[in-house]
């Protein structure tokens, strides 16, 4: 797979198919961008563990710090590394062992180990490198247009207001690729009235 690059659909695919993710290097310290990522998926309605050891008896809104991945005791659809790349590999080969696997590993932004990427692909794993599942999923669902940036969707009905614990649609059609019924039709007029 190419990691340079994602097609929108590989994205929305993930971010609609997870449920539980676990965010290995959350921080409790309001301040850091760990913090606002996994409150705002928190929000949004996934099942959020922050998991960092340096932090076991805290807890990140509400949810109580595990050690490692293998403490948390029950199924895990995606892996969020916010950790530093040269720290990627141990992090996947511990995703590996885990029964069941994760279905994602997804690294944020500034994160890349290629060797990590193809391990994790070659056991069956989606991988995602250097993005952020907070910000792939305001723009997607257009929510981050409400804080004035353009999210590069197209539609002419605005997307609602959030609400906390409200999960907007991630299918609103993006000028960078994503496809829609409508987009499809829009392709097939302008192909037949060329010819």
């Amino acid at each position: 797979m190419n990691h340079d690059a994602y097609n929108d659909a590989y994205i929305r695919e993930i971010l609609n198919g997870v449920k539980t993710i676990a965010m290995v290097g959350a921080s409790p310290v309001n301040v850091r961008p760990s913090y606002f990522a996994f409150k705002y998926l928190s929000e949004r309605g996934y099942d959020m563990i922050p998991v960092n050891p340096g932090h076991v008896g805290k807890s990140l809104v509400g949810k109580p710090f595990v050690a490692s991945l293998a403490d948390i005791g029950r199924p895990i659809d995606m892996i969020d590394i916010f950790r530093n790349s040269s720290h990627i590999m141990p992090v996947v080969e511990e995703a590996l062992r885990l029964v069941p696997p994760p279905k994602v590993i997804w690294m944020q932004l500034g994160a890349r180990d290629d060797a990590a990427a193809a391990k994790a692909e070659a056991a069956g794993l989606k991988v995602v490198m250097n993005r952020c599942p907070k910000i792939e999923y305001g723009r997607l669902s257009s929510e981050i247009s409400w804080m004035g940036v353009n999210s590069r969707t197209l539609s002419s009905k605005r997307a609602p207001m959030p609400t906390r614990g409200m999960q907007l649609s991630l299918n609103r059609m993006s000028v960078g690729g994503g496809e829609t019924l409508a987009s499809d039709r829009a392709a097939k007029d302008k192909a037949e009235g060329a010819s």
